[in-house]
């Protein structure tokens, strides 16, 4: 079935950037509706960013304006590039199908946004 594995993430000061990483075990994100979620501590995992099919990208309220979703069909891998970050980007990210029926989650990777 397909992996995913998250990357890019770390430490970085306010005002920062960083770029995650999904990596797909297959040629998925021209099948299916990718998101990039995150989840930090005590609540809830939350979508942030999603790009469709046909290339078509939606933002939370929260990231838009600062955030750029994108993917590489050929090297199947998707992009989170995040600028502008704040404290309240802090989290664990990760990657999925967009649908309710999602693959296995992979480990995410770590944002911490703080001076």
């Amino acid at each position: 079935q397909v992996q995913l594995v998250e990357s890019g993430g770390g430490l970085v000061q306010p005002g920062g950037s960083l770029r995650l990483s999904c990596a797909a075990s297959g040629s998925i994100f021209s099948i299916y509706a990718m998101g990039w979620y995150r989840q930090a501590p005590g609540k809830q995992r939350d979508l942030v960013a999603s790009i469709l099919t046909g290339g078509n990208t939606n933002y939370a309220d929260s990231v838009k304006g600062r955030f750029t979703i994108s993917r590489d069909n050929g090297e199947n891998t998707m992009y989170l590039q995040m600028n502008s970050l704040k404290p309240e980007d802090t989290a664990v990210y990760y990657c999925n199908q967009l649908g309710l029926d999602h693959f296995p989650w992979g480990q995410g990777t770590q944002v911490t946004v703080s001076s």
